[in-house]
């Protein structure tokens, strides 16, 4: 990237899932690659006075009068931004995640032409939504229009946009920096599995159940539907930062269960994916085609396509050593050489065109390289 080319671009990040470091990771990026940019964490700030019993009535109000299935009152005022936009004059905006639970679409759009900046989305969650219709229709409807450009993490979710949406889309899968885990004197964990609570992910572990120790929220709703066995294994809690490093550290394998909505669509490469494989570790993940457009599965990465061969690979993983250091070893390389942030970044804006100029789809091919 040019000292031209990067001074003519100045970033604003609103994070709209700062519980994760994804954003972090991007602003830190834009600005090794030379950009100036500035992160706004939308969770940071206190939600307008009453929301809750406002946000109840609007929802009432929007149904009676529109008809609307679904309304969100966003929780900030968008006068939170001016003195943000004051101070770092964006030309571009790059929302994470989502917007609509924060701030008004309408007059988010209204600020953006103000200062002519361009306003983008990077999709990170919207098959998430898939479960809750009415919350994805509005999310589809309402949000994504607002943008010059979206940008998803999903291929699927992409060509949805793309296809039927007619949006200005393009595929950009996650990327990750690599991740320094903490010396230990053995690992001791046979296979981890990190993530929330979903019935998918429970069947699967019960085939691995004296193997796995698990770790993540809302599991507690399903105590009636997991065994002893499982459940004896299972810390119903979150892990992030430093604890996360550990346990990575002390583990053999580190497994990937997409949720049961990501694997029904085909899609899902989940962040989790590439921040393991960052760390060095042997990644054991459900397959899907995406996959093998980011990773030589075998190689570099390690995939199942049933509970029985979830079973017969952590089996043989366990028992050989050498070639979970040889996978590991080599998926940590293809981090290095093609799934950074800064990569990443570069693809983002290469692709970013004003949307009356084109409609781009970035194709990541099977040999790693962004190149149509």
């Amino acid at each position: 990237m040019t000292d031209n080319a990067s001074s003519e671009k100045r970033f604003l990040v609103l994070d709209g899932i700062s519980g994760v470091p994804l954003g972090h990771d991007i602003t830190e990026s834009l600005r090794t690659e030379g950009y100036i940019a500035n992160h706004f964490d939308c969770l940071r700030l206190p939600s307008r006075l009453f929301h809750g019993a406002r946000s109840a009535c609007a929802k009432a109000i929007a149904r009676l009068s529109t008809g609307m299935e679904f309304n969100y009152l966003p929780r900030l005022r968008l006068k939170e931004l001016h003195p943000v936009f004051t101070t770092t004059m964006p030309t571009h905006i790059l929302v994470i995640g989502f917007i609509y639970k924060f701030f008004d679409l309408a007059e988010l759009r209204h600020l953006a032409n103000e200062h002519q900046a361009t306003l983008m989305l990077y999709d990170t969650d919207s098959c998430n939504l898939f479960a809750r219709r009415r919350e994805f229709i509005y999310f589809i409807e309402q949000e994504l229009p607002i943008y010059d450009h979206v940008f998803s993490f999903s291929r699927v979710t992409t060509n949805f946009f793309l296809q039927v949406r007619k949006l200005n889309a393009s595929y950009l899968p996650f990327g990750a920096n690599p991740i320094t885990l903490p010396d230990v004197r053995q690992k001791d964990i046979d296979v981890l599995f990190i993530g929330s609570g979903d019935l998918r992910r429970i069947f699967l572990l019960e085939h691995i159940r004296n193997y796995v120790m698990v770790f993540g929220n809302r599991w507690q709703r399903y105590r009636p539907l997991i065994s002893r066995e499982l459940w004896a294994n299972i810390s119903d809690q979150p892990v992030w930062g430093d604890e996360l490093h550990r346990l990575l550290a002390r583990s053999k394998i580190v497994l990937n269960i997409t949720r049961a909505d990501f694997h029904g669509m085909e899609t899902g490469i989940n962040l989790r994916i590439f921040e393991a494989v960052a760390a060095g570790c042997f990644l054991l993940t459900d397959h899907c085609d995406e996959i093998e457009d980011l990773f030589e599965v075998g190689k570099e990465i390690e995939t199942y396509q049933s509970s029985r061969e979830l079973a017969d690979k952590v089996r043989f993983y366990l028992e050989n050593e050498t070639k979970r250091t040889d996978i590991a070893q080599n998926g940590y390389a293809k981090i290095l050489e093609h799934h950074i942030w800064c990569k990443r970044i570069r693809q983002m804006f290469f692709y970013s065109v004003p949307r009356h100029l084109a409609t781009q789809n970035i194709l990541i091919k099977k040999d790693g390289h962004g190149r149509n």
